[in-house]
């Protein structure tokens, strides 16, 4: 889980996933959307298919990239927990909220 939430730290990664979370794309086409030199964004496709948030598969000359959403599968068990802490949270101030108005009527 350390290495997605790595790779889920920078920007750039996530603008990445955010894309290939609508269709797959090409590095170039990665690149275009990117600000920064082709390069850079290779190094940033390694690090995600490292923490294994994207394949790549070969076609002809070029590789395309596809999201792994199954890799964030343990990252949102974890923020389950705070999920769940934030949800008793905002039911208790619902419920506060709903004693108020009765109050005032």
């Amino acid at each position: 889980m350390d290495a997605v939430l790595q790779a889920l730290a920078d920007p750039s990664r996530r603008t990445v996933l955010a894309i290939l979370r609508d269709r797959p794309a090409t590095a170039g086409e990665l690149a275009d959307a990117l600000p920064i030199a082709r390069p850079g964004v290779s190094r940033h496709l390694r690090v995600l298919r490292e923490a294994g948030l994207v394949t790549a598969r070969q076609e002809a000359q070029r590789r395309i990239y596809t999201l792994r959403p199954e890799a964030l599968v343990e990252v949102d068990e974890w923020l389950g927990d705070y999920r769940r802490l934030w949800q008793n949270r905002l039911d208790a101030l619902h419920t506060e909220i709903a004693r108020g108005k009765r109050g005032r009527t």
